[in-house]
Parts: structure tokens; C-alpha cells; sequence
């Protein structure tokens, strides 16, 4: 018997890279992510992804989002995904990570995150590939 698939988390950098035409391996990594997130409901965001893919899409891509297609984007993709929400156990868990790991605190809040989401792995280009935090894997898709 093979053993039940793993959650995983989704850091905003994942998603941006969806959209990433000059990276193209990047963006078709990403957008398998995406797509085995959304196609098998193990793959999860929080709302300070959805936050931040909002902010970089409608204000930083070279081709901003209209507000209609972010509000496109936001129902079809970003809040099907999103399963964590801020609460106090959220910051407090944040703040405890911050002391053990030295990450930023809007970095361990995204580690807090996949914790709270019962995730065994964290996708992101942003912290260190390899290293566990709790009961979490962080994981560098285009790492080689």
C-alpha cells in the first residue's frame, strides 16, 4: 500500500512565476504546482499569498493585471486554494518560528502557515531548500 499523498504550500513566488515568460522552465514548474494543487485539493495557500500574488500582479508584472482579471484570477485559482486565515495561534506561531529559525516574520509566517494547513512541504524559491522547520520540508521546485 503507497502512502496517502502529502499536502503541500504554495509561497506567492510559485504563483507569480505562473506568469513568468522569461523563465520559461520556471513557469512550466509552477505551473504544474498550480495545477496539481487545484486538481488534487492537496495543495494549499493562505490569505497572505493571496495578498501578495495581488499586490505583484496588478501593481509589479511587466503587463499588469486589470482588476478583472485579478478578480478572475482571484476566483478561479487563488481562493479554491486558500484554506488558511489569520488568527491570533497564526502570529503567535510566527513569532515562535522567527526565534528558532531567524527567518523574517512575513517568512515564518508563511512556514506558520503551512503548519496550520497540515502541509508536509513548503514550495518556495525563497528560503533554504532542504531545511525542516517543525514538521515541515521547505522545498526549492527549481532548485537542480
Amino acid at each position: 500500500m503507497s502512502p496517502a499523498p502529502e499536502r503541500f504550500f504554495l509561497d506567492t513566488n510559485i504563483l507569480v512565476y505562473t506568469f513568468d515568460s522569461r523563465s520559461p522552465l520556471k513557469r512550466a514548474r509552477a505551473n504544474d504546482l498550480v495545477a496539481r494543487a487545484l486538481d488534487t485539493r492537496l495543495g494549499i495557500i493562505s490569505y497572505q499569498v493571496v495578498q501578495e500574488f495581488l499586490n505583484v500582479a496588478t501593481r509589479k508584472f511587466p503587463k499588469p493585471m486589470h482588476a478583472a482579471e485579478a478578480q478572475l484570477y482571484l476566483a478561479r485559482i487563488l481562493m479554491p486554494l486558500c484554506e488558511v486565515f489569520p488568527d491570533s495561534s497564526l502570529y503567535s506561531q510566527a513569532l515562535s518560528i522567527c526565534g528558532e529559525t531567524q527567518f523574517s516574520f512575513y517568512d515564518a509566517l508563511i512556514v506558520a502557515s503551512a503548519i496550520t494547513g497540515d502541509c508536509r512541504i513548503l514550495w518556495t524559491e525563497d528560503l533554504q531548500h532542504g531545511r525542516r522547520v517543525r514538521n515541515v520540508e521547505i522545498l526549492n521546485p527549481f532548485a537542480d
